[in-house]
């Protein structure tokens, strides 16, 4: 991986050509970053997310670099919407051989002050959906019989505790576990299923906090000073969705520059 982020791809080459990728929450941050990855690295990508037009420039720049990936509007809430798109991407690149659950919400309050909306919301995005996309593809993988790739995006906060993210952190904590079961229950399909438990990573939703003083605060108390770019997290995605990662099912793999330890 290159470190300016330049070539994605990195060491991997092209080991990713053939296969075909499904990321959820393309249409900006990690997921954005994941498909550009992804495609970098040869694999012909289904960006899915709520924000067409953001979809659509996404395919439009992977497809100027010379890879290959189609849009799809999805809200991961939708039950309907999930088996629809899961079906209708399989049709346009090829079956699915590698997802990347990656959409993600947050409600920011103390425990004592969330609503049963803001339970619904970051649940049904962050549990919910997840699941219903390892289900959808999960199936497909079982009924063809040649194994796959799931990689759910967990978090830090999964393995740890901060104040006001009560609701992030349990359903991060329910992908986790959803992690290790599913692993556990389709080894023997050879699907490997495994997440990435980031740290604090500077995107589009959260770079004008970073600025604040509370921002800098939180900087200044991390191990190494500093937050993440999107693109740290190339090398572990890459490693997850190549047969490099074929001996490996169930991990928790953090990406947090030691943020955990805090």
């Amino acid at each position: 991986m290159a470190d300016d982020g330049e070539n994605p791809g990195g060491n991997f080459g092209d080991n990713l050509a053939g296969k075909v990728a499904l990321v959820t929450g393309a249409s900006s941050g990690l997921g954005h970053r994941a498909a550009v990855a992804l495609a970098g690295a040869g694999a012909k990508v289904a960006v899915t997310a709520r924000r067409v037009d953001r979809l659509q420039a996404l395919a439009a720049e992977i497809t100027v670099s010379g890879g290959q990936a189609a849009p799809f509007a999805l809200d991961v809430r939708d039950p309907d919407a999930v088996k629809a798109v899961a079906k209708e991407a399989a049709e346009a690149l090829g079956t699915i051989d590698i997802l990347v659950n990656n959409a993600g919400v947050s409600v920011v309050k103390r425990p004592e002050d969330f609503t049963l909306e803001d339970y619904d919301f970051v649940h049904e995005t962050n549990v919910k959906g997840p699941f219903l996309l390892a289900q959808a593809v999960g199936r497909e993988m079982i009924k063809r019989g040649t194994g796959g790739k799931i990689i759910n995006i967990s978090s830090m906060m999964a393995l740890r505790t901060t104040a006001k993210l009560a609701l992030y952190g349990m359903s991060k904590a329910a992908i986790a576990q959803m992690t290790k079961q599913l692993a556990l229950e389709w080894a023997r399909h050879d699907i490997q299923v495994n997440a990435i438990c980031p740290g604090y990573i500077e995107t589009e939703m959260n770079e004008e906090h970073w600025k604040t003083p509370a921002g800098q605060g939180m900087i200044a108390a991390m191990p190494r000073r500093r937050i993440g770019k999107p693109e740290v997290m190339d090398g572990v995605l890459l490693l997850l969705a190549s047969s490099r990662s074929d001996y490996m099912t169930g991990t928790l793999i953090p990406v947090d520059d030691g943020q955990v330890m805090m």
